[in-house]
C-alpha cells in the first residue's frame, strides 16, 4: 500500500537559505516521482512544494532588487552587463 503520510504537516517554515530551499524541493521531487505517496500525501507534498517555489521566487526578487540597488549609478540608470558564466575549466577550482 502506498505510503500515505509526507514529511511533516505542510506548514513547516521555509529553509533559512535559497540552497536548502532548493534541496527541500528536490526531495520533494523525488518522493513525487518515486510513487511511493498517497494521493493525499502527494497533493500535501504538491502544495509544499508550490509555497517553497514561491518562497524561492522571493528570495531571487529580493536578491536582484538588492544586485540593482548595489549596481545603480549615479544618475539613477543601472548600467546592466551579461554574466559571464565560468568555464568548464573553472569549475573545479573553489
Amino acid at each position: 500500500m502506498a505510503e500515505q503520510h509526507s514529511q511533516g504537516s505542510g506548514d513547516e517554515p521555509a529553509p533559512a537559505d535559497f540552497a536548502a530551499t532548493v534541496e527541500r524541493l528536490e526531495q520533494l521531487v523525488e518522493r513525487l516521482e518515486s510513487g511511493e505517496l498517497s494521493l493525499e500525501g502527494s497533493l500535501a507534498a504538491f502544495e509544499q512544494g508550490v509555497r517553497l517555489t514561491r518562497d524561492a521566487q522571493r528570495r531571487l526578487d529580493e536578491a536582484e532588487l538588492r544586485v540593482r540597488t548595489l549596481t545603480e549609478g549615479e544618475a539613477g540608470g543601472v548600467d546592466l552587463q551579461p554574466f559571464a558564466a565560468p568555464s568548464a575549466e573553472d569549475d573545479g577550482e573553489r
